[in-house]
């Protein structure tokens, strides 16, 4: 298992405009892998809010499910984010990476969430409470992170999983605004075309 060890924050080495890739060389810091795992990184910000705000609802079984689940996905963000910072090739071969199971547990998450809510009728509007608001920005925030890593892609090879990890991952966050939206009994608003 990768561990890693900060002591030093302020380095100033990043004062020229690049940064230390994991796999020890250095980059831009406006290239397309430094903007992939940093957009990486504002989605896992996002989901942190979002699992924080989830724990000022009623304790009970669904709170502790989708804790677990986003807790989960917050670390496999950080696997991402290393895998994004090494370059093709120098993988460690005990340096974690997105798999396709990890991509088969959000397809499994998606289902399991979705069941029982209601069908819609049109598009969700975000919001449906601070925490389904927050799940919402949280998704989008993973399909800016998503996009980032497939203009990546078309520079450099990422892993096909990681790609996919990320499109699945903004499926169980639409899901997830949605449940917690309806469990937690806070009112679903759908797009109404007739309002504009």
């Amino acid at each position: 298992m990768v561990r890693i060890r900060i002591d030093k924050v302020v380095t100033k080495r990043g004062d020229d405009g690049s940064t230390d890739l994991a796999s020890g060389e250095r980059a831009p810091k406006d290239s397309a892998r430094i903007e992939g795992y940093g957009a990486v990184d504002e989605a896992n910000c996002a989901i942190g809010m979002a699992r924080e705000l989830l724990l000022l609802e009623e304790p009970g079984e669904a709170r502790t499910e989708m804790e677990a689940i986003l807790l989960r996905v917050q670390n496999h963000l950080f696997n991402l984010g290393s895998e994004l910072a090494t370059t093709a090739g120098k993988l460690r071969p005990d340096q974690p990476v997105i798999a396709d199971r990890h991509v088969a547990a959000l397809e499994e998450a998606v289902l399991r969430f979705n069941e029982g809510l209601p069908a819609l009728p049109s598009f969700v509007l975000p919001g449906g409470g601070t925490l389904g608001a927050a799940l919402h920005v949280a998704r989008s925030t993973v399909r800016r992170a998503e996009r980032a890593v497939v203009r990546l892609s078309r520079e450099e090879p990422v892993g096909r999983p990681a790609r996919i990890y990320l499109n699945r991952l903004s499926d169980l966050l639409f899901v997830l605004g949605r449940y917690a939206t309806v469990r937690f009994g806070k009112a679903e608003l759908l797009w109404n075309p007739e309002e504009a």
